[in-house]
């Protein structure tokens, strides 16, 4: 391969280029981003940047020898707007196109919107961390659709910054589909410990200027509105390429699609084993598929298959929750270290006598040994 089109400029795109390097290939690599910014790191924005406590250059990926040792061909501030498989070509929205013997497909998704909040914030991109942080001048009630990783994050750091604050949540509670009832009770316990006002099996029907409007008619006053309610995979450049997208672009096992010169990474790879489909959207996924599907990509078929971690952290308020492995809602769950009440524990699930997940608040070096030990195996999902 002489040239490798890397569509996504962010961290998967990134780690994915690294790759290439570290595994000996010496030919071109052409970056293409739809946004005008270097390659930035995403964890922050929620959190110390959009407090202000962060500098815009603590989020670069990418420092000055980083920029000269992996010698990118960076197409910033365009979007690929189709694969041309026949014609090994990538075009472009600014009218030209790269021609690739192989593409690396890591263009992740968009904030996911809710019909009648056109006027609300969504947190993506750190355009939209400037956008909302500009709105949080002192006195404002903040109104926080989803109580996820990405709602709680705001919603936290609002407070940090004195803001009178309410998250509205669909589920019974916070994380509830993630973390079951027990632990996603400590979530609960976490917003409301910090004076966020915590309203849970609620849905909304639209906001406007005075605030959120519930489906029982009801209004949450409010003068800044974020929503989180996930992402949407970035797959419609792809519609007449010839490859199954649909919840993210299909590929087996070692994120390879249909196509062996073409492989996904990151939050839009939907991966299948065992003739179930996965697709995960966590920063420490998008870095660990980056050695898979570069090898197999090199390869030219599928050599090595992709196992993940399934870690996932997220800071909030006075705490930092930890998860690894890959529990199921009936799993049973058991506390090594602690209790739910503490404000630190650790915990794990177990099934058919293996430890297949584990759980931390505040107690990151337990933590990481049981991640180590428990976890050496990874739990079939």
């Amino acid at each position: 391969m002489k040239r490798i089109a890397v569509v996504g400029a962010s961290l998967a795109g990134v780690r994915a280029a690294q790759e290439l390097r570290a595994q000996g290939y010496d030919g071109g690599i052409v970056l293409i981003g739809e946004e005008a910014h270097l390659p930035y790191d995403r964890p922050p924005l929620s959190k110390a940047f959009l407090a202000g406590t962060a500098a815009r250059e603590s989020l670069e990926l990418l420092g000055a020898g980083d920029l000269a040792s992996l010698a990118l061909d960076f197409r910033l501030g365009v979007r690929a707007t189709a694969l041309d498989p026949s014609n090994r070509r990538v075009p472009l929205s600014d009218g030209g196109s790269v021609h690739a013997d192989g593409v690396v497909i890591a263009t992740g998704g968009r904030a996911r919107t809710l019909p009648g909040f056109e006027g609300a914030h969504t947190l993506r991109t750190v355009d939209d961390a400037l956008a909302l942080r500009a709105a949080l001048v002192p006195g404002v009630r903040v109104a926080v659709v989803g109580a996820g990783f990405i709602g709680a994050e705001v919603a936290s750091t609002c407070r940090s910054l004195g803001l009178d604050v309410v998250v509205l949540e669909a589920l019974p509670l916070p994380l509830a589909s993630v973390l079951g009832s027990e632990l996603a009770a400590v979530c609960a316990r976490l917003h409301l410990d910090h004076g966020t006002d915590l309203r849970c099996g609620v849905r909304v029907s639209h906001c406007s200027a005075a605030g959120v409007h519930l489906a029982d008619g009801s209004l949450v006053p409010a003068d800044v509105v974020v929503t989180g309610v996930g992402m949407t995979p970035e797959t419609g450049w792809l519609a007449d390429s010839g490859l199954r997208v649909g919840n993210g672009v299909h590929t087996d096992a070692g994120l390879v699609t249909e196509l062996p010169q073409v492989v996904a990474i990151g939050d839009v790879a939907h991966y299948h084993v065992d003739g179930a489909g996965r697709r995960h959207e966590h920063w420490t996924n998008a870095s660990e598929q980056a050695p898979v599907a570069v090898a197999n990509l090199l390869a030219g078929r599928t050599s090595r298959t992709y196992t993940p971690s399934g870690y996932v952290w997220s800071d909030q308020y006075a705490g930092t929750l930890q998860l690894a492995g890959h529990p199921r809602p009936d799993d049973a769950l058991s506390f090594v270290d602690g209790d739910p009440s503490s404000s630190s524990f650790v915990a794990t699930w177990q099934r058919d006598g293996s430890t297949v997940g584990v759980f931390a608040l505040n107690n990151a070096k337990l933590f990481n040994r049981l991640r180590r030990q428990a976890l050496r195996r990874p739990a079939v999902v």
